[in-house]
């Protein structure tokens, strides 16, 4: 493990958190876009309990939208190799080559020194 060999290796990467807030979003944005308009009106009960419902529904389904979202992550890095995977992956690698930067050799070696010492704590362990 050398600064060398690391600095070979790309920053970008399919199952990253930024590719899975993309996917988390858009998922968000086309389910609640079809979902909501089939939610019933509550006229009779005042503006701030219906928004209050609204909300809580919204965060409710937040869970399984975010299950299904991991799972389409998981499933894409196992994948890269498709071509139609690939394409539905380089929205959230271009997002990240936005909010990722190349380290420095000094914030590889501190992260080299830490990975050579978690190696020796786990072979210790076992």
């Amino acid at each position: 493990l050398t600064v060398e060999n690391a600095r070979k290796y790309s920053t970008l990467h399919p199952r990253c958190g930024t590719a899975f807030i993309l996917i988390v979003l858009l998922m968000s944005i086309i389910f609640f876009s079809v979902f909501f308009p089939f939610v019933p009106e509550f006229t009779t009960l005042p503006k701030i309990v219906t928004q209050g419902i609204h909300i809580s529904l919204k965060i409710l389904l937040m869970f399984p939208i975010a299950g299904i979202a991991y799972e389409m992550i998981k499933y894409s890095s196992k994948r890269t190799e498709n071509p139609l995977v690939r394409v539905l992956i380089s929205p959230g690698l271009w997002l990240q080559k936005l909010t990722t930067r190349e380290p420095s050799d000094n914030q590889l070696e501190i992260a080299l020194t830490a990975l050579n010492r978690a190696i020796q704590i786990h072979n210790e362990a076992v």
